[in-house]
């Protein structure tokens, strides 16, 4: 079964119903094009919607679908309206979580005698078990960002800055084989390690900062997920409390993590460890979320999250304390979750590493 059957068979499609998919990546994910567009699927169709610049590399990219070419001044709605009515159908799915309401209208006006019904993230839901070839990129990816941290660690000391910590990283990952980044890169230091998604900037390291790095690389349209905090020097006496602590609630939560568990009972573990120590209060986000073509996938490891972990799926697990005015701690790993444990894809030490 392809990808977009599989998404046709969860959606329940009926005689007469279309798909129309507008978001990258799940257009990636049941095609491997990248370009701009739209993607539709229907029982014996599969076609992607798309200008002049594009259509050579759907057929690159996209061997397996059709290519619609708009022509000048017309719609991508107004060509699928073209594309489905002659075969027959008149109703679609759409993305109603990616699509503004300036676009539905849009898309209603040039789609007439249409119906319109939401998608309710029947891919994304197909997406969550990931295939052995989907691991193996995100193994890549994460190979590649563990080689970028191992080679610039000799360059973070006293007097660089977080932007110049952020630039090194980041070509590091490119230069390893990147395909791009999975996300715009984390590096807080000292104070600004309160700041769970601090934006790097020249603030310079001093001898006796933590600081966190949160980055990841993209190989093969799949990303990577990792954190890691280390010192510049002896930390101070709490700083170095509150690592342990991190440490001890990130390898609990990684080890407890199996399939079969509630996503809420995990992060219960982690919080219990951090709230006894006396720092509930400062950890304020989930434990950790799904991750995949996109940096942040369902299901989540968080106190609201009741779902149930399946086999094959990405998490993260990234507990994490911090303190304003004194500084943060964060620790991440990306796991494939098995049937009775699972495996970290991230093997850089996790142990506090003082430069």
């Amino acid at each position: 079964m392809t990808r977009a059957s599989s998404i046709i068979e969860r959606a329940g499609l009926g005689q007469g119903e279309a798909i129309i998919l507008s978001k990258p990546s799940n257009i990636f994910y049941v095609s491997g094009y990248t370009g701009e567009g739209i993607a539709l699927l229907a029982d014996g169709l599969c076609a992607i919607v798309t200008d002049f610049r594009y259509t050579e590399q759907v057929t690159r990219q996209a061997p397996a679908f059709a290519v619609c070419q708009i022509k000048t001044g017309q719609s991508h709605a107004a060509l699928a309206a073209e594309v489905l009515s002659g075969r027959g159908i008149h109703a679609v799915r759409y993305e109603a979580d990616e699509v503004t309401v300036a676009r539905f209208e849009k898309m209603q006006a040039d789609m007439p005698g249409f119906t319109f019904a939401p998608l309710c993230g029947e891919p994304e839901k197909v997406r969550r078990i990931k295939e052995p070839a989907e691991i193996d990129c995100m193994r890549k990816a994460c190979d590649i960002s563990c080689k970028a941290l191992e080679n610039i660690l000799p360059r973070i000391k006293p007097g660089v800055s977080e932007i110049d910590i952020r630039i090194d990283l980041e070509f590091e990952m490119l230069r390893l084989g990147a395909d791009g980044l999975a996300f715009s890169t984390i590096v807080a230091s000292g104070v600004n390690g309160s700041l769970p998604h601090a934006i790097p900037g020249g603030r310079k390291i001093e001898k006796g900062d933590m600081v966190t790095m949160d980055f990841g690389a993209k190989y093969g349209g799949y990303c990577a997920d990792m954190t890691r905090t280390v010192s510049v020097g002896e930390p101070n006496a709490e700083m170095k409390k509150i690592y342990g602590i991190v440490l001890k609630a990130q390898q609990e939560a990684q080890d407890a993590l199996h399939a079969g568990l509630v996503a809420s009972d995990v992060d219960k573990i982690a919080r219990g460890i951090i709230t006894a120590e006396g720092y509930g209060g400062c950890f304020g986000h989930g434990l950790g979320h799904s991750v995949g073509i996109d940096i942040h996938e369902d299901p989540r490891l968080s106190p609201i999250c009741h779902d149930v972990l399946e086999p094959m799926t990405t998490m993260t697990v990234e507990p994490g304390i911090y303190v304003p005015g004194l500084g943060g701690v964060r620790i991440e790993n990306t796991c494939v979750i098995g049937e009775n444990a699972s495996e970290t894809l991230v093997y850089a030490p996790k142990e506090l590493l003082i430069l």
